[in-house]
């Protein structure tokens, strides 16, 4: 991900999720708002009812790589969060990245 750092702090996620807006699908929900900053930032979140630590790292996995196909194509600078709902852990990578594209586009952060 070459223009994207990542979200690590907690006040910053939580910021995000009362300050921010919120577009949802069964396999993912996205929250972001746009920011000053001169690149976006990226936070992923997969709860532990999601699976084990095998099945969160290939959930993390998938957003990543879903996301950095699409980097190019964001206009403004945003942050953004990802969270993972429990239909992730069976969805495959076509079915990430086409939920991901539909709710970017929903949100208006694609071009």
């Amino acid at each position: 991900m070459k223009n994207t750092l990542s979200i690590k702090l907690n006040r910053d996620f939580r910021r995000l999720y009362y300050k921010g807006g919120c577009v949802g699908s069964d396999i993912l929900v996205v929250y972001y708002k746009k920011t000053s900053l001169p690149y976006s930032r990226l936070g992923i979140t997969v709860g532990k009812k999601i699976g084990g630590a095998v099945v969160r790292n290939r959930v993390k996995r998938l957003i990543k790589e879903s996301y950095r196909l699409i980097e190019s194509e964001i206009g403004f600078k945003y942050d953004i969060v990802i969270v993972a709902r429990s239909k992730c852990a069976q969805a495959d990578y076509k079915a990430v990245s086409g939920s991901l594209k539909r709710l970017f586009k929903k949100s208006g952060i694609l071009n």
